[in-house]
């Protein structure tokens, strides 16, 4: 059995089951699910039965009908979702499954493996372009690297201008 549970403070508790193919949700008190809350029209939706789905249907209301926040005119509602009439949120809750039945299973389905680090290491074209660490390197490393190479090149520059100075003072 389905029901709309509402979540909204000072309201919270409020329930309402889902019954025969209709349920009308609106504030005045003909309505299946009367709901006394300025921001809800009169008769803001109409909550259909058909078959194992649960459909909402908004009835031209002032402040819209939404479904986990998208503005819905018509919608199938899923267990868990939330419904926004106005300010009002309330969940579509369910004791058993609603929506198409699903056929049971009648076998597992196997999931290929992939293949694992170490067959990638007995490979004769592969093997050699892993087999040096995971392939991946610190970024941490490659600023080393970087820092070193430019220390050398700096270092060589500073030796040639100190050789040509001192070759230039040696004349």
């Amino acid at each position: 059995m389905a029901k709309l549970v509402v979540l909204t403070a000072g309201m919270t508790g409020l329930t309402q089951e889902i019954k025969g193919d209709r349920v009308t949700i609106g504030r005045t008190d003909d309505n299946t699910f009367p709901i006394s809350e300025p921001s809800i029209s009169s008769h803001h939706c109409e909550i259909l039965l058909r078959g194992r789905e649960v459909i909402v249907r908004d009835l031209h209301s002032t402040n819209g009908t939404f479904i986990d926040g998208e503005e819905v005119t018509e919608r199938v509602i899923k267990p868990g979702q939330v419904l926004r009439l106005g300010q009002v949120e309330m969940r579509l809750e369910t004791e058993t499954p609603v929506g198409p039945a699903k056929k049971p299973l009648d076998r597992t389905t196997l999931i290929p493996r992939g293949v694992s680090s170490d067959e990638l290491g007995q490979s004769p074209s592969l093997g050699k372009l892993y087999t040096k660490g995971t392939g991946f390197s610190k970024k941490e490393d490659k600023i080393k690297e970087v820092f070193i190479i430019v220390t050398i090149i700096v270092g060589v520059g500073i030796m040639g201008l100190l050789l040509y100075v001192f070759k230039i003072a040696g004349k």
